[in-house]
């Protein structure tokens, strides 16, 4: 009942805190759902399909199962036989996908709605495969001829009209025969087998009346430890390379923002509530003095923060399910999301995202409830109700300064003094207890900033975030340390000035470290986050293209446009340079194990040998190989050969870890694409061949990152966003509670002569000096991990990286926490001086 009573008289005081955790638990259930939408579901070309079964799949290099091995045409045909004579099987679909895509007037056409150019590299597909969705003919008949193809009638192609369809040996004309209601190229199975020897999938459809289940029991029965027979949901297995990386691009968005947000939520909460707390020092003591327990103490306030928690998740997942389409529309923009994904709301990110708001509250207010319990019933017969102090033992002035040294009541000390916590502190941790732990994350900071620099370029932004987080915590901590000395200096200039406002500001910010720091911490995370991430952003944007044009100098880069890859037909018409025919192999350990591994078919006469193989050292040493040993490869199309391993080199990302002939490659994979080219300067071609584009070293660079900084970019914006939201939630809270706090000191300046706008000036003066101390703290915690990233850049780039920071968004961030600051703080002060007046 006590708990209800409060919230009921001092929601105004927890409204901030109820809209914080609001948003963060807004923010995590839009992103769980997103997630939970966007899990593989069986792709619309399968869906007829009864039981698919696959392959067995091989591990990668870091032991994670990987690629499936694909069965080569005789154990497929093998397979298929058995299948068929399963009972209940109707008809058993060797399924094959490859590289095909239109080209119109030169210019290669993209798969209809989809914006990512490798969808097209498995738009190719064996007639029967249409039956798999099933597709059905709109004009038109089958393709009976190997010049024959059936295409998707949203194409706009006629049946009768020839058409240039780009594959891995080049343009080749085919007429239409026939347009079906689904997207994909249909060619003869005949020619899809000769363009796709390896078998990856097998179909079996069933009748009206068979078991699904049993069915994928006995096939699975039959494909024993070869393979796996799937029916059911379980069929989302089959995904497109590129869909699983556009997943995995979009979790990492999506990881990344709750992260960010449920960090920042606890930071903003944990600020509130304890200022909130601190304020009520006397209510407390009076409670009590009429019994109340510390333990009681304790519970009220965390119960107060459990109802906080409740009421708020439950606006959080009504928001966060209304937010969660037009998060799935930003993440389709950013091609981070499969185009056709649709948001499906299920009961469980609605309940983690709850529990988040729920604890988030409860861990946010404990340090406000231990607090709480330690006030001494006594703080009942205080004057003031702002007991604020800086940290550790040393004495303080009540109210402006204006007091003295302390108070006794009847004779006695008044209790909380010595080593008490800071009540409106920004974790109402001990004086001494504080200290320990601000310096113990400044000191991890420190440590977390040279790890930064020795990370690896993909955990390199995460170590920064987890630096940022660290410092920032610990600047928060350690402000009352800082605040007096800053203050000094930084009011020392209007010390003798004739203004009483600068010796008030002065003597008032002195007086109440502990205070003006819970004021100033929101400020150091909204500034420390926005200068971390976009100065990462910037720092990354130098470096990367600066790293790759060093390498390529003397180079031309023909790139592939609106293609996934090059045919052979423009490797043929370019002049001879490094470039790699990109296939998958498999290879076994000596423990047994299977390995896939990126098969490269070269030009370079070194190691275009056929019968050999040139390996990384690193890949050697995984597969327990070295130089003239001959182990068996098994091949994309599901046939194994015998390779020497001519030589193991060191590692070079320009050459390959496992290089092969390309004729040999070419032969075992005939729909493997290559991937850029690159000729020397001289040799650059004087125009581009269809569906290619010709670079420097320079514009090459700087188009190859185009697509990450689109993406970092983005995060960047949402991650500052997020931050200097919570944080304007915190400072306009912070500051407004600090300014009804002192209405009696209002009430005393202004019964000594001060007027409205003496007032005003004062509470805007000292409010503008707390944010300044804010920015430059959090200027000051985000500029490590920067100077790690830069280091560790111009160490793995070889070049001179410099710390990048940017400007505007800084000057943004600081110019938005000064507004909101003084703003409410000006807004509250009229408030209570006009009430005062009346």
């Amino acid at each position: 009942m006590l708990v209800l009573a409060n919230l009921r008289e001092r929601w105004s005081g927890l409204l901030a805190a109820f809209v914080a955790v609001t948003a963060g638990v807004a923010l995590v259930a839009a992103a769980l759902i997103v997630h939970d939408s966007s899990r593989p579901t069986t792709r619309p070309r399968l869906a007829a399909a009864s039981v698919l079964v696959l392959p067995r799949q091989a591990t990668d290099q870091n032991g994670a199962l990987a690629d499936r091995v694909p069965w080569s045409p005789a154990e497929a045909h093998r397979l298929a036989g058995e299948l068929a004579a399963v009972p209940g099987v109707t008809r058993v679909v060797t399924d094959r996908s490859f590289y095909a895509q239109a080209f119109v007037r030169d210019e290669p056409l993209a798969a209809p709605g989809d914006t990512d150019d490798d969808a097209t590299a498995e738009a190719g597909h064996g007639w029967s495969s249409a039956a798999l969705a099933p597709y059905r003919l709109t004009a038109g008949r089958a393709p009976a001829a190997s010049r024959e193809v059936v295409v998707d009638r949203s194409l706009g192609l006629a049946v009768g009209q020839q058409v240039t369809i780009n594959l891995a040996a080049g343009r080749t004309g085919f007429e239409v025969v026939g347009t079906v209601d689904g997207p994909g190229y249909y060619f003869t199975d005949a020619f899809a087998r000769a363009r796709h020897p390896g078998v990856g999938v097998l179909a079996l459809l069933s009748g009206r009346n068979t078991s699904v289940e049993g069915l994928a029991d006995r096939a699975g029965k039959i494909v024993g430890e070869g393979g796996t027979a799937l029916s059911g949901d379980d069929r989302a297995a089959v995904q497109p390379a590129y869909a699983e990386h556009r997943r995995f691009l979009g979790t990492q968005l999506l990881t990344a923002m709750a992260a960010l947000g449920l960090f920042t939520t606890g930071f903003v909460v944990a600020s509130m509530l304890s200022l909130a707390t601190g304020m009520r020092r006397r209510e407390i003591g009076l409670l009590r003095m009429i019994g109340a327990s510390p333990r009681q103490v304790r519970r009220m306030v965390l119960g107060e923060a459990a109802a906080i928690g409740v009421l708020a998740s439950v606006a959080g997942c009504g928001a966060g399910a209304a937010v969660a389409s037009a998060l799935r529309n930003w993440l389709v923009r950013l091609d981070v999301a499969p185009p056709d994904l649709e948001i499906h709301i299920s009961s469980w990110p609605l309940l983690v995202a709850s529990a988040v708001g729920v604890g988030v509250s409860v861990v946010g207010a404990w340090a406000a409830a231990r607090t709480a319990a330690r006030v001494a019933p006594l703080e009942a017969l205080r004057d003031g109700a702002n007991t604020d102090r800086g940290m550790g033992r040393g004495r303080r002035s009540a109210g402006l300064g204006l007091s003295g040294r302390g108070s006794r009541i009847a004779g006695q000390s008044v209790p909380g003094r010595g080593r008490r916590s800071a009540g409106l502190g920004l974790w109402s941790l001990p004086g001494r207890g504080r200290l320990i732990v601000g310096l113990f994350l400044l000191g991890l900071g420190v440590v977390l900033a040279v790890t930064t620099a020795l990370a690896s370029s993909d955990a390199r932004i995460s170590a920064a975030l987890v630096t940022a987080m660290a410092l920032i915590a610990a600047a928060a901590l350690l402000a009352p340390v800082l605040i007096a000395p800053v203050s000094r200096a930084v009011t020392a200039p209007f010390a003798r000035s004739a203004s009483a406002v600068p010796m008030l500001v002065r003597a008032d910010v002195r007086a109440h470290a502990g205070r003006v720091a819970s004021m100033a911490a929101p400020v150091i995370a909204a500034v420390g986050f926005a200068v971390l991430l976009t100065g990462a952003v910037e720092t990354m944007r130098v470096a990367y293209p600066a790293a790759d044009a060093l390498k390529l100098h003397g180079q031309v880069i023909v790139t592939p446009k609106g293609t996934p890859g090059h045919s052979d037909e423009i490797v043929d018409a370019t002049p001879p340079g490094r470039s790699a025919l990109l296939s998958r192999a498999f290879v076994r350990r000596t423990d047994g194990t299977l390995t896939v591994v990126d098969a490269l078919g070269s030009r370079d006469p070194r190691w275009d040998v056929p019968g050999e193989a040139v390996l990384g050292r690193t890949l050697a040493e995984h597969l327990g190989v070295r130089a003239g040993q001959d182990r068996p490869v098994r091949m994309a199309d599901g046939r194994t050969v015998t390779v020497r391993i001519a030589k193991v080199l060191p590692d070079d990302p320009a050459r390959g870890d496992f290089v092969m002939s390309r004729a040999q490659l070419r032969k075992h994979d005939p729909a493997a694409l290559t991937d850029d080219i690159f000729i020397p300067a001289d040799d650059r071609p004087s125009t581009a061949l269809p569906g290619t584009a010709v670079h420097d070293a320079t514009s090459y660079a700087l188009q190859d990152y185009e697509t990450d900084a689109r993406l970092t970019d983005n995060l960047a914006l949402v991650l500052v966003i997020l931050a200097v939201g919570y944080s304007a939630i915190a400072v306009v809270n912070s500051m407004a509670m600090a300014a009804h706090a002192r209405r009696r000191d209002f009430s005393v300046l202004a019964s000594a002569g001060g007027t409205v706008r003496q007032l005003l000036s004062f509470a805007v003066s000292e409010t503008s000096l707390v944010v300044a101390v804010g920015a430059g703290l959090g200027l000051l915690v985000s500029l490590p991990p920067l100077a790690g990233m830069a280091a560790g850049f111009s160490d793995a780039t070889h070049t001179n990286v410099g710390l990048r920071l940017n400007g505007p968004v800084v000057a943004a961030a600081c110019l938005g926490c000064l507004v909101l600051a003084t703003g409410a703080s000006a807004l509250v002060t009229w408030w209570t001086t006009r009430r005062r007046s009346v």
